[in-house]
């Protein structure tokens, strides 16, 4: 498609305008910086007069800039670019240098996926967590013993974090999924809760393409976390048809799936044994003995992260 400003007739008068209005501008350095580094002539030049003086000013954010949190431009970590076409000035928008790092540091992201989950466990980071805290001592000599087995080629066992409310265990697990996201590792962060509301309304709206996409997308993932298991209202559906044959697949394939809780595996028991129906304490088992077959077990304790 040509440009509009190529499209135009203009009379002598109007091209006389814009030839005083392009001089003027050229009063401006970094106008002119800009302008100087597209090898056109002022004929083509004049007819783009605004939209370089619209990146020109951009140039000069970005020439004082410190990072993408100064950033000035119309978007951010972009700058407004002209360059040569066939005789004509294309703009477009250029990632800075800034913004390049950043997506060079985050391109591990897309390896993880948030189902309903907070986006503040994408920064999450081993590097970050207290490795002098007693509590988590064990937790840590086990996630390490963990990257380096998964990637050997091993199935370890994944993990199953309880503790109380706010103590970081999702961000623990989601630190572990970024670490193996930056070599190319498929994770999947799941709220539990959520999710299953998510895929109830699905089915409830005939979405029966969007249900199997989510639910075989889950159950096949290379890691898995369940956050906050047990905070679910709990049905013999969601349950039996959703999360048992997930965990049934998941430990048949020998993949390593990882859960977070408030409560302890005898807790949870209780809660998976009493459903809307009535209390099914061997389904409840079940449930336990698929969790206990797919993980070694841990508690978090201490105050509060959360205000």
């Amino acid at each position: 498609m040509k440009n509009i400003a190529t499209m135009v007739k203009l009379t002598k008068e109007e091209e006389n305008e814009l030839r005083k209005n392009f001089r003027k501008q050229l009063e401006n350095r970094d106008f002119q910086e800009l302008v100087c580094t597209l090898k056109v002539g002022e004929e083509i030049l004049m007819k783009y007069t605004s939209s370089l003086e619209d990146a020109s000013k951009e140039f000069q954010n970005c020439k004082n800039c410190k990072g993408l949190t100064e950033c000035k431009n119309h978007l951010k970590g972009y700058l407004y670019t002209p360059s040569i076409e066939q005789d004509e000035i294309i703009f477009s928008y250029r990632a800075c240098s800034y913004q390049e790092k950043y997506e060079k540091d985050t391109k591990y992201q897309k390896n993880v996926a948030l189902f309903a989950s907070p986006k503040r466990v994408r920064e999450a980071n081993l590097k970050d967590l207290y490795h002098n805290d007693k509590n988590r001592v064990e937790f840590m000599k086990y996630v390490k013993e963990f990257v380096f087995d998964y990637m050997q080629g091993k199935n370890p066992k994944g993990i199953y974090l309880h503790g109380s409310y706010g103590t970081g265990k999702t961000y623990l697990i989601a630190a572990l999924f970024n670490e193996l996201a930056k070599k190319e590792v498929k994770s999947a962060i799941v709220y539990v809760p959520d999710f299953l509301r998510m895929l109830k309304s699905s089915m409830a709206n005939e979405e029966e393409n969007d249900f199997e996409d989510r639910y075989e997308y889950i159950k096949k993932i290379p890691l898995l976390l369940l956050d906050d298991i047990g905070a679910e209202y709990l049905t013999p559906w969601a349950r039996d048809e959703i999360l048992g044959t997930i965990l049934q697949y998941r430990m048949d394939e020998e993949l390593p799936t990882f859960f977070t809780s408030n409560l302890n595996l005898k807790q949870l028991e209780e809660h998976f044994s009493i459903t809307t129906n009535a209390k099914e304490e061997i389904k409840g088992r079940r449930m336990i003995e698929r969790i206990k077959d797919l993980t070694k077990e841990f508690e978090l304790v201490g105050e509060s992260n959360r205000k």
